[in-house]
């Protein structure tokens, strides 16, 4: 199978959609419904800040949120936030009073006026296209507009729906920003997520298709701790304080074996991570090689998570000589999913 599939159905009961390229498992999104999806925008009302975090404590319904930089806040005030990812086991959940609404095509953004256009597009005529379909359907107000690239090419009437839509739903939900803790709307579940965020010219709909387009099978092997890299291997274990990574030459003694398997490992690790749906503090121990081909595989590194969707901070090395980077948790890990943690 060649070229980008999405794969819509259920894993374990639960909404899921895979992303196939070239036939492979590139991305999956699996729905959980014990926390607060990503996106979901809420009424809160503050509680108490955190001395020497710079942050404060929320109240939600169901629970506490954790908002960064909240410096000017005193208990008691109402605010709208968004949910900027997963709540590590027991935590509060992680917010931010930025808040967004984004769509398929359009970012709308209250709070900061002015229309953009995606900087990936770079065709005159087709930036000239989108900003007039873009001041036709925003009104003039404190609201802004980004227009994503997946804005390049397609139909006038799908662009002007998708603002309108956005735009709509903003005005109506900052407009009740008054009130007890409130949810006031829903984050985007798998399917939706997967026609924002994903381009493919074939969707898979019908029950049944994880089995029969293999997304199935691929999954079983991402339990799995260990990775077949062709040259060596690498074994992803999280912990409750952080993800260990350890790279393997395996039966291969010659003198590049070391450097073949961390190229390899470097490669293949934005994806593993993704796939499993692991974030947090990220530590790898590559193979040992000589501090003179360090340059050569940051550089691999970089440009490996420089693709990813999830945001990623490549730290650099310890001194023993471990790598570290730090990835933001927009997903619960695969295992607890699917029961296996």
């Amino acid at each position: 199978m060649k070229g980008r599939t999405i794969v819509l159905d259920h894993l374990g009961g639960r909404e899921a959609a895979a992303l196939l390229v070239d036939g492979r498992l590139d991305d999956l999104l699996v729905d959980d419904d014990s926390a607060p999806r990503p996106g979901a925008i809420y009424r809160a009302v503050t509680d108490r800040g955190m001395k020497g975090q710079g942050g404060m404590i929320l109240r939600i319904p169901g629970g506490t949120a954790w908002l960064r930089n909240a410096s000017g806040l005193k208990s008691g005030e109402t605010m709208l936030v968004q949910v900027t990812g997963i709540a590590e086991g027991g935590k509060a959940v992680p917010v931010t009073d930025r808040v967004l609404f984004k769509s398929r095509y359009a970012i709308v953004t209250p709070g900061a006026p002015g229309i953009n256009v995606s900087r990936q597009i770079r065709d005159d005529e087709e930036r000239g296209r989108l900003l007039a379909i873009a001041h036709e359907e925003m009104e003039e107000g404190s609201h802004g507009l980004i227009l994503r690239s997946s804005c390049e090419g397609a139909p006038e009437d799908d662009v002007a729906s998708d603002i309108a839509a956005m735009r709509d739903l903003a005005v109506k939900v900052m407009a009740d920003d008054q009130g007890p803790p409130e949810k006031l709307t829903e984050g985007d579940g798998p399917h939706l997520l997967a026609w924002r965020e994903w381009t493919a010219p074939s969707v898979i709909t019908k029950p049944g298709s994880f089995a029969r387009e293999g997304v199935l099978d691929q999954i079983d092997s991402i339990r799995k701790p260990e990775v077949d890299l062709g040259e060596g291997s690498m074994v992803l274990e999280p912990t409750r304080a952080l993800v260990a990574v350890d790279v393997n030459t395996g039966g291969d003694t010659s003198p590049a074996a070391a450097l073949k398997a961390n190229m390899a490992a470097a490669r293949a690790l934005p994806r593993q991570l993704r796939l499993r749906g692991l974030g947090g503090q990220v530590v790898v121990d590559f193979a040992n090689m000589s501090k003179g081909h360090r340059k050569q595989l940051e550089q691999s590194i970089r440009d490996s998570f420089r693709a990813d969707p999830i945001e990623t901070s490549l730290v650099g090395w310890t001194a023993m000589g471990l790598f570290e980077l730090s990835r933001k948790r927009e997903r619960l890990p695969l295992g607890h999913l699917l029961g296996k943690d």
